[in-house]
Formats: structure tokens, C-alpha cells, sequence
């Protein structure tokens, strides 16, 4: 991979292993992203993680879309047999995921500290690029704020528990007194008596439990474990407040993984957006679904704060992108996320009901679009009336992506015969218990399969998806949307629609 123009390059020795999370069912969209963005090698997925190999560089590595946060990995192995014994013989299991190799945690903090020395000197380049004083402008009150924001985070995450919980969709954080923090502080040190290395390093532990061991342990007990043996094992000392490393741990029915977070900003936060949506993730992964070619007329007929079109053209500029909405206060958002984005000039807005849309028929290319539901979008028979409109407008061969609600997928079960299935199964191995599922290394393209299970499924879907007038289904993704799920689905017109 190219350097980074204008800085020193940041690349992890060949071979170094990586992996993020990933919302649930966006795990296939990340797999490939990684294939095609970093040319990775050994990818493979489990529920809710991406693990590859790359030579890509730091730079590179913080341009995943699908991805909420990146780590580098240290270990990945079996879940723990929380069953097979006293709670002493399990708590010996855990600091076996140390003891038993230490040389894999020393080869993986060298490549963290090689990552961090060039991640500084690249900011301090930066810095010294531009060391006149000016007016603070549109784009600087954001990039001040944005700063002000990253500031506020880290404040706050100094006064997280020792053991919070990782920072992903779904998770809750367990928060603790400072006093309480220093207490657990102290005992900790007093227990790693007999450490037998000393070290500048300073660390602390962020533990994940779920499953049969979150049933078992508390996460505050086994980031005690951990924090002991790391100790004793390699001399660091435990740093609750501004530690230089932090250590993720995941202990889950499907496995145990254990990895250092390289940003403390996810990569899901996006700089360049004012007000969140749809979250970025789906987002991007639906613009990714939708095939877009350079010169083409995109239209998002219900874009609200605009989300979808801002990571498409972040990704595909050339193209003429159009966001309509029958709220004002939304295209107001939208307006603010644009000018924020830098993008004023690549997106039209434009106030019209998504059923009386002012384009002639057949004129779009590709229409992507989180179609609204829940309480406060009772849409109920009108999804009919927004589907057909979609039809009119997209010409033959054009491609639709659609974010459908599971009431959407029942509403339009009589128009085409079978509705999707509501029971689907995800394209990952989501459930406790699951086997792995690991993709062959092979080609870098974007459409290279992800894994014999989940094209199984997705076929299964796809079997049972019904058309939609002129709309045929070629493709669809159940994805999490926090507390519900939702159906991606992706259509090809075909020909006219009848009369």
C-alpha cells in the first residue's frame, strides 16, 4: 500500500493480525471490505468480529466503513469450559491465554508501540504544517467541536470502571466511583506480589463477559485475574486513570479473544457527520450493496438527515446524488450534515412527498433508502404506494436498496406472493454454541463469496423474497438496528412496470 502522502508511513511488520467489530449481519459487508480496501489475507468471521492479516498501513486501516472499532489481536482461541470445574481450576484457564505464550503478547505490543511512535510523528508533522495563527472558520468550529467532543470522551472514559465493557452496538457500560477504582487499584498491586520483571508500561483491563461465564463471573472478577497476571508475567503496572495500553478481553461461548484497540475513537464515528441518522455503518454498507458507477443519478426519496448519501459519496464522488424529504426540520439537518461534510456541492436536497416524487419516470439509476417505520412512522399500506413510485422513477436495469422494517416485509406479503422471511437466518454464526466460519483465502474482489453458510443463506432468502411488480429481489442482508432487526434488501427493475 501507498504511503501516506505527505507522512511517514505506518505500516505493521507482514503478517500482523487484526480484527473488528462489526454490527450484527454486516460482518459479510466487512469481510469483503477488507479484501478489497487492505488486501487481506486469512479473513474469517464470527458472530459480531472480522479477523484478517494485512501490510496495509495505519492510514489505510482507518478507512473501514463497516467496521465500529479496530484492534490489534493478540490471541484467539476456544471458549473456556466454565463447566468443568471449581472457579479456582477456570481462573487458572484465564491465565493460561497468558502464561502459556508470552511471546505472542510481546511480538504484539512491539507492533502496537511501532504503531504508535509513527501515529505520533504523523501528527506532529501535521501540526507543524500549519504554525500560523488564523480566523477561526465554518469548517474549524467543527473541527473544533469534534475535538472538544474526543476530549470530553477521554475524560470520561478515565472515570469508567477498570473493567467497562467494550464500546459496541448492543453494550452496556458499567461505570464505578473513582474511590472504588483506587481501592480495586491497590489490592491489585498488593496481590501481584513477586512480579518478577519491571516495565515503563502502564495498562489496564477492559473486559467483556457473555454467555455461560457472564453467568458465572463477574466482569470486574476476571479482569482481576488478568490484571495479576499480567503483572506478574511482564512487570507492567495497573493504571486506571491514563494508562499507555489497554487490554480488551472477550470471553464468550464462542470463543476467547483478546486485543489492544488502536483508536479510542470508534471507527464508526464519523468526523465529517454533524448529526447521526441511520448509524454510518449500514449506511455505507448499503451504498456498497448498490453497484455505483460513476455518472449516475442516485436519489435517496426519504434521505432524513441524509446519512446514506453522505457515505456514498464519500466513497463514490463522481456521481450525481438527490435527497429528498417532506420534512423541513429533516432537510435542515440534512443541510447541516452537507456543510459540515464539505459536501454542498455533490448532494441536491430537494422538499417532495416520496409518492409524488417531481422526476420522470425512469430517470434514476439506483435509489437507496432506509424506509421510516416504529411508532412514530405508522406507514402501514402506504409502503405499496412508496414502492410503486420507486418503480416508476428507476429506469430498467436500475438497482434498488431498501431498508425494510419486518411490518414492512407482512405489509407486502399479498402484493407479490411470499414475503420475506421474518425467520431468516443471519449470515453469520450469530448463536451461542456456532461453529466458526472461516473464508478461504483467494481473490481481493469486492465479490469474492464470504463463506459457503452464509451464501446458503442468503440464497434461502432470496428463494422466498417476493417481487415487487417490475422490482425483482437479487439480494438480502437481516441486519441489527440496536434493539430490532431489518431486512437489506437489494432489487433490480427488470422491465416496465404494467399498467
Amino acid at each position: 500500500m501507498a504511503a501516506v502522502l505527505g507522512g511517514p508511513r505506518s505500516d505493521p511488520p507482514a503478517g500482523a493480525r487484526f480484527f473488528c467489530t462489526a454490527g450484527r449481519g454486516l460482518e459479510p459487508f466487512l469481510t469483503r471490505e477488507v479484501r478489497a480496501r487492505l488486501a487481506a489475507t486469512q479473513v474469517e468471521y464470527i458472530s459480531g468480529k472480522v479477523f484478517f492479516t494485512t501490510c496495509s498501513d495505519l492510514n489505510m486501516l482507518k478507512k473501514l466503513k463497516s467496521a465500529e472499532r479496530l484492534f490489534l489481536l493478540i490471541k484467539k482461541q476456544l471458549p473456556l469450559n466454565v463447566s468443568s470445574g471449581s472457579k479456582g481450576k477456570i481462573f487458572n484457564e484465564m491465565q493460561r491465554l497468558i502464561n502459556d505464550d508470552p511471546e505472542s503478547w510481546l511480538k504484539a505490543i512491539s507492533i502496537w508501540k511501532n504503531l504508535e511512535l509513527d501515529a505520533k510523528k504523523e501528527k506532529l508533522s501535521q501540526k507543524d504544517a500549519n504554525p500560523l495563527k488564523r480566523k477561526m472558520g465554518e469548517n474549524d468550529v467543527i473541527v473544533a467541536k469534534k475535538l472538544k467532543t474526543e476530549q470530553m470522551q477521554e475524560i470520561c472514559e478515565n472515570k469508567e470502571c477498570q473493567l467497562e465493557k467494550q464500546i459496541e452496538e448492543e453494550t452496556l457500560e458499567q461505570g464505578h466511583r473513582i474511590t472504588k477504582r483506587e481501592e480495586f487499584l491497590e489490592d491489585l498491586q498488593n496481590d501481584a506480589v513477586g512480579t518478577r520483571t519491571h516495565s515503563d508500561l502502564t495498562f489496564r483491563v477492559s473486559c467483556r463477559c457473555s454467555g455461560a461465564i457472564a453467568k458465572t463471573f463477574t466482569a470486574q472478577e476476571v479482569g482481576r485475574v488478568f490484571g495479576i497476571a499480567l503483572m506478574k508475567q511482564f512487570g507492567w503496572k495497573a493504571d486506571l486513570r491514563n494508562p499507555n495500553l489497554e487490554v480488551f478481553i472477550h470471553l464468550s461461548d464462542i470463543y476467547s479473544v483478546v486485543g489492544i484497540p488502536l483508536f479510542r475513537v470508534p471507527l464508526a464515528s464519523r468526523a465529517y457527520i454533524k448529526t447521526a441518522g441511520l448509524r454510518s455503518t449500514t449506511a455505507w454498507a448499503m451504498a456498497s450493496l448498490a453497484e455505483i458507477k460513476a455518472g449516475a443519478f442516485v436519489l435517496d426519496p426519504m434521505c432524513g438527515l441524509g446519512t446514506i448519501l453522505l457515505e456514498a459519496a464519500k466513497e463514490w464522488p463522481d456521481v450525481y446524488y438527490v435527497g429528498a424529504d417532506v420534512s423541513d426540520s429533516q432537510l435542515l439537518g440534512a443541510c447541516d450534515n452537507l456543510k459540515a461534510a464539505g459536501l454542498k456541492d455533490k448532494i441536491e436536497l430537494i422538499k417532495a412527498s416520496v409518492i409524488e416524487l417531481p422526476l420522470p419516470s425512469e430517470s434514476v439509476d439506483t435509489i437507496i433508502s432506509d424506509i421510516p417505520f416504529g411508532k412514530k412512522f405508522k406507514l402501514g399500506e402506504d409502503i405499496k404506494s412508496i414502492l410503486q413510485e420507486m418503480e416508476r422513477v428507476l429506469h430498467i436495469g436500475g438497482t434498488a436498496v431498501l431498508l425494510l422494517s419486518e411490518d414492512h416485509c407482512r405489509r407486502l406479503r399479498d402484493h407479490g406472493g411470499t414475503s420475506i422471511p421474518l425467520n431468516c437466518r443471519e449470515g453469520h454464526a450469530g448463536e451461542p454454541g456456532s461453529e466458526e466460519c472461516l473464508n478461504p483465502e483467494g481473490k481481493t474482489g469486492i465479490s469474492d463469496p464470504v463463506s459457503p453458510s452464509f451464501a446458503a443463506s442468503n440464497q434461502d432468502s432470496l428463494d422466498r423474497m417476493p417481487p415487487f411488480g417490475s422490482l425483482v429481489p437479487v439480494e438480502c442482508y437481516k441486519v441489527s438496528l440496536g434493539k430490532t432487526d431489518a431486512f437489506m434488501c437489494k432489487y433490480k427493475k427488470l422491465h416496465s412496470p404494467g399498467p
